[in-house]
């Protein structure tokens, strides 16, 4: 396995690491272990910290991929996986802990699983299909919208009373359905897929 495709993997790990942070841990846990106590209080600032590192190993990756010419099949793979993953967690414990409303969740969750089929279908086919820009693009507005919503609207609060952590995750599910429906439009032509 080539350095760019075991940032990726690092990347997957922190994933849980993630979710252990932000997840609330009940009185009776909190009691019999002072750590979770401790994730009860800060977790929230070590789920942010892990979210927006193993984001920013999503441009290291593939920097290095390029850079060293290790691009594979395995990476183009995993990079999008391992995006999905991280935003699919964070958006099931926003929902979880009434940050967002479901809606949001399902419909950027619901175009990750349609892309995920694509390329299942492409696979099968013996074709590799990598982000398009649409992607990519979604992806940022993403990563900035949960970000602020776990930050709770910070710093935006400071400066007005509009929920612009709201607004870009808003933002970030148009721009998702619509890179979904190119995702699909695209790449039906491409592999010709009977429906």
């Amino acid at each position: 396995m080539n350095l760019a495709n075991k940032i990726t993997m690092a990347r997957i790990g922190l994933i849980p690491l993630f979710v252990a942070a932000l997840q609330p841990y009940p009185l009776w846990m909190t009691e019999k272990w002072e750590w979770l106590q401790y994730l009860n209080e800060y977790g929230l600032y070590w789920a942010v910290a892990i979210f927006v590192l193993a984001s920013a190993t999503d441009k290291l990756d593939g920097y290095v991929a390029r850079k060293y010419n290790q691009i594979t099949n395995l990476g183009k793979l995993l990079d999008p996986l391992a995006d999905k993953l991280l935003v699919s967690a964070a958006l099931i414990l926003m929902v979880q802990q009434h940050m967002i409303p479901s809606w949001i969740a399902v419909v950027i969750i619901g175009r990750e699983v349609m892309v995920s089929g694509i390329r299942i279908l492409a696979a099968a086919k013996g074709v590799a299909l990598a982000a398009d820009n649409h992607g990519k693009i979604k992806l940022v507005l993403q990563v900035v919208g949960i970000t602020a919503v776990l930050l709770g609207n910070y710093p935006f609060s400071y400066v007005t009373t509009l929920p612009v952590d709201l607004t870009i995750m808003i933002a970030a599910v148009a721009v998702t359905a619509y890179s979904g429906y190119m995702y699909m439009r695209n790449n039906y032509r491409e592999l010709q897929l009977e429906w």
